[in-house]
């Protein structure tokens, strides 16, 4: 069953990315090239430490989700909004390298993979807050399927290895919280589009 959990996981989070990258080239969605940039790099770096400590099934998201970031982050250099890395995106990615270098010397993915999914936290915010400001912007299908690819990947650990199950679980944190961005957004747009319309 927990391999099951892991390859529905991975079907969904593919089939998640499709709409995306549709209204990215559509211009629908404008993907905020900071965060896209940042989750593709440290994604990256999660998905070969949660390998290390030997995570088997739940890869499959994990695995999906770094594909599928790189190919949105690619889109968003001439369709998206917002720099690359300004001066505060560059001291998160020092901090993802001294995560490496620690994880290096102590021969474990541990301290590693707590710094990167804290710092993809951050990543996140300035998605989360667009989400808000702007929920047009974001593709609400992608963001709903990829929760329920979480939710997947975090079933798909099977024995709750806290070490293995702390990348899903944070996807699940960061998709659910940008799914409720969007939603709180268009919520407070309603009033604003009555008022214009009276």
């Amino acid at each position: 069953m927990v391999d099951l959990f892991g390859v529905l996981a991975g079907v969904l989070s593919a089939f998640a990315y499709l709409p995306y990258i549709r209204d990215t080239l559509r211009g629908d969605t404008r993907p905020e090239r900071a965060s896209w940039l940042i989750w593709s790099l440290l994604g990256s770096i999660a998905f070969f430490s949660q390998m290390y400590e030997g995570a088997t099934h739940s890869l499959w998201l994990g695995g999906i989700q770094v594909l599928g970031t790189i190919v949105v982050f690619l889109l968003s250099i001439k369709r998206g909004m917002g720099g690359f890395l300004n001066k505060s995106d560059q001291k998160v990615l020092a901090v993802a390298c001294v995560g490496l270098i620690l994880w290096y010397f102590a021969s474990t993915a541990v301290y590693a993979l707590a710094i990167i999914i804290s710092i993809n936290l951050l990543g996140g915010w300035v998605t989360i807050t667009k989400a808000y400001r702007d929920p047009q912007s974001e593709t609400l299908l992608t963001w709903t399927v990829s929760m329920g690819a979480s939710s997947l990947g975090v079933l798909a650990v099977g024995d709750w290895d806290w070490i293995v199950l702390a990348y899903p679980l944070y996807l699940l944190v960061l998709n659910t919280a940008i799914v409720s961005a969007i939603l709180l957004g268009k919520a407070a747009l309603l009033p604003r589009s009555a008022t214009a319309s009276v």
